[in-house]
């Protein structure tokens, strides 16, 4: 006797027919990532906008190779670059208007420069000072979040928030394609979906999770198809194309504002650099997979849009160039100098109101300070 067969089994009655809750086909990303720059659509492009996003790209890979040789100077404990995705971090910033929010992960710190944050307070959670350097409400930017994806649900739950109180405000979520199969990841597009918020998660696909390549991750079409699962559209882009992730990040953060609800990007760029300088990158991957990117570089795609359309000369070029030089040299004169740290701020940020735990620890590091100030004299 099988299960259905014994006496009282819960026997379904024949299923309505079936329809979807939502058409599936406008949810699905376009079958080859967007482009603008090489294009027509070039032509329609705003040159003041072209020319601040390559002043942002060559001043961003600027701040990458100066970040990455203060990891070698003792400086930085580990320093995620973002050389090759420069187009995506300054895009994302761009995007946003000012009462905006950006959650970026530990590799994002160009996008938080580029939003405006001083590029010394951007490193020191890498420096190993403090877990943020900065503070999150000023510059609306999300502490750096170095556990893959965790910073994905609090973007879902910022944004729902301040959709609830009736702010204007949209919340832009970056992570890498290894973060995409975590279960922060799953958790944050439902909820954003169901509770249609206003927010736009931001896939940087750059090839690898560390050393693991995206075959071995997921068998989807591509990561923007995931949205459609959820009820959300997805875009693919051209991650290399400044001009191109602008636009698609700005249109998604316009739909969201207008109570449209979340919308899954992904750009399709490449890590230049290894992971961190902790990371040897030739154990999986070859240098001719890495020249065949160079060729896309995204300053240089930019660069000859410009230059080929008459939008910027050769003292335009030096000048951004210039700007990116003065900026890397107050960056290694400032990180140079050793920090003053206070231990008892150890205890400044914990909680708003310190548990009594912790006033005993606090009192008892006062009391070793004083003793060890009291020794050396």
């Amino acid at each position: 006797m099988t299960v259905m067969e014994q006496r009282g089994a819960y026997r379904p009655s024949p299923p309505p027919a079936w329809q979807p809750r939502t058409d599936p086909a406008p949810l699905l990303p376009d079958a080859e990532p967007y482009r603008v720059l090489g294009t027509e659509r070039a032509a329609k492009a705003d040159p003041a906008l072209l020319r601040r996003l390559y002043a942002e790209l060559v001043r961003g890979r600027r701040y990458n190779a100066q970040a990455t040789a203060l990891t070698k100077q003792g400086r930085l404990a580990v320093y995620p670059s973002t050389t090759g995705q420069e187009a995506c971090e300054v895009a994302a910033a761009l995007a946003l208007q000012e009462r905006d929010w950006l959650f970026p992960s530990y590799r994002d710190t160009l996008a938080a420069v580029a939003r405006g944050l001083d590029p010394v307070q951007a490193l020191t959670l890498l420096r190993g000072d403090w877990h943020t350097g900065y503070d999150p409400r000023e510059h609306r930017v999300a502490p750096l979040s170095t556990p893959l994806a965790t910073q994905l649900p609090h973007a879902v739950g910022l944004a729902h928030a301040a959709r609830l109180k009736g702010d204007d405000v949209v919340a832009l979520a970056m992570v890498g394609d290894g973060g995409t199969s975590e279960g922060d990841f799953h958790e944050a597009l439902n909820f954003a979906a169901v509770w249609q918020a206003p927010v736009v998660f931001l896939v940087q696909n750059n090839g690898f999770a560390i050393s693991v390549p995206l075959a071995k991750q997921t068998a989807a079409p591509s990561l923007a198809h995931k949205a459609v699962g959820y009820g959300m559209p997805g875009r693919l882009v051209d991650g290399n194309d400044a001009a191109a992730v602008h636009e698609v990040l700005t249109d998604a953060v316009r739909h969201a504002r207008e109570g449209g609800g979340p919308t899954l990007v992904e750009a399709i760029t490449y890590r230049m650099d290894a992971h961190t300088n902790a990371d040897d990158a030739t154990r999986y991957r070859g240098d001719a997979e890495v020249e065949a990117w160079r060729a896309h570089d995204p300053i240089t795609l930019l660069e000859h849009e410009l230059t080929t359309r008459g939008l910027i000369d050769e003292d335009g070029v030096r000048q951004a160039r210039e700007d990116a030089e003065t900026m890397a040299a107050e960056l290694r004169e400032r990180m140079n100098q050793d920090p003053v740290l206070d231990p008892m701020d150890l205890f400044a940020h914990v909680y708003a109101e310190p548990t009594p735990q912790l006033r005993e620890q606090q009192a008892m590091l006062a009391a070793e300070l004083a003793a060890e100030q009291e020794g050396g004299h």
